[in-house]
């Protein structure tokens, strides 16, 4: 454990009782004394407070402010950026020449500059991956502060005397607020599926801010276990395991996050590395797709299950990329790949566990509703 990085909060996690595990480099709570169950079930009707300090928060720069930042990172993500407006985010992913995602990103308009917070096992990658790609770009990875994910209904009513005027956000605005901590980056957003808040705050203020916030009748500390099932309930990919650098945005169901304005016909087609696949394949489609998936009974499905067509003989025609339990629904939920003459929702499959074949049915995703603050 000794070679594993540590955040600003680990020293707060172990006063808590947390199961620590090694987590992209990082030693990081798995769970704390309530168990994943109660963890997730909390930040489905109060408030749950995570550390995300793992993620690599990154500022681009041009001399020309934030258009010329904006349109040089074009040249590496499918999505439209000069479109998006000052104080926004946006999610987004960089891609590599085969169309496949090398990571996925939320990205924020900050008037002159973009901020990006990218996944922690691909932040050095990231890094360089913009520092070859952006030559006249800035690249400022941010070293100095912490980052919090405050999810669930009550968020709101936690952050709002912390972070005055947080309360009158929507889903994916940003701000930065003054507060007894300094200077708080603020994003509606999140990884649960529900409304709540990602907060970047100075490292040295991270720890009381984060115990003050717990403080709170509402809040309770979320470990990975439950920000897992919370997003697989979500219907949210996780990068590595569904999505990766053989899977394309379309393949994945992020066909969304691509406007309208980088396809075929917009004002910015193409110019991204892969465009020629991914534009192809949101003309024609796919041959395989993402898709939920329902097990019969109360075994979980997990991550790397085949899929067949029939109970008896065949070859596998897919396979299961994240799998569990889903608390807020009381049954086991999976999410995975099978070819598109499969993907209609109620078709009926089988996935092998244990040396078994046991009924899947597909399904739409998200399994749970989204409660963003339109």
């Amino acid at each position: 454990m000794s070679d594993l990085r540590q955040t600003p909060l680990t020293a707060l996690h172990r006063d808590l009782g947390a199961k620590m595990v090694a987590f992209a480099g990082y030693d990081m709570p798995v769970q704390y004394k309530a168990g994943v169950m109660k963890e997730h079930l909390h930040t489905r009707s109060g408030a749950g407070l995570f550390d995300v300090s793992h993620m690599g928060q990154v500022l681009i720069r041009h001399e020309a402010g934030y258009g010329g930042a904006a349109r040089a990172l074009e040249a590496l993500v499918p999505v439209s950026l000069l479109g998006l407006g000052e104080k926004r985010q946006r999610y987004g992913f960089f891609t590599n020449d085969q169309g496949g995602i090398l990571d996925d990103l939320m990205i924020t308009n900050r008037g002159d500059h973009l901020l990006l917070v990218i996944n922690a096992a691909c932040k050095q990658t990231d890094i360089a991956l913009m520092e070859k790609g952006l030559p006249d770009c800035e690249v400022a990875p941010v070293t100095d502060r912490a980052l919090l994910a405050l999810q669930g209904p009550r968020a709101e009513e936690v952050l709002a005397p912390i972070a005055a005027g947080c309360e009158i956000m929507k889903f994916l605005d940003t701000g930065i607020f003054t507060s007894d901590y300094g200077e708080l980056w603020v994003s509606r957003s999140g990884y649960t599926g529900e409304d709540g808040y990602e907060i970047s705050v100075p490292e040295a203020e991270a720890e009381r801010l984060a115990r003050d916030l717990l403080a709170h009748a509402a809040v309770a500390p979320i470990g990975l276990g439950a920000r897992d099932s919370l997003r697989l309930e979500a219907g949210l990919c996780l990068y590595g395991q569904d999505i990766d650098t053989d899977t394309s945005p379309v393949e994945a169901g992020l066909s969304w996050a691509i406007q309208s304005v980088r396809r075929r016909g917009g004002d910015r087609e193409g110019g991204f590395p892969g465009a020629d696949r991914i534009l192809d394949e949101l003309e024609n489609g796919v041959a395989r797709c993402r898709v939920g998936l329902c097990p019969d009974g109360r075994a979980p499905m997990r991550e790397g299950s085949e899929l067949f067509a029939a109970k008896e003989g065949g070859e596998a025609i897919g396979r299961i990329t994240s799998g569990g339990f889903g608390p807020s629904l009381g049954v086991p939920v999976s999410m995975g790949y099978v070819p598109a003459s499969h993907a209609t929702a109620g078709t009926m499959l089988y996935g092998e566990v244990r040396g078994r074949r046991m009924p899947v049915t597909v399904s739409e995703l998200p399994f749970v509703p989204a409660n963003f603050k339109r």
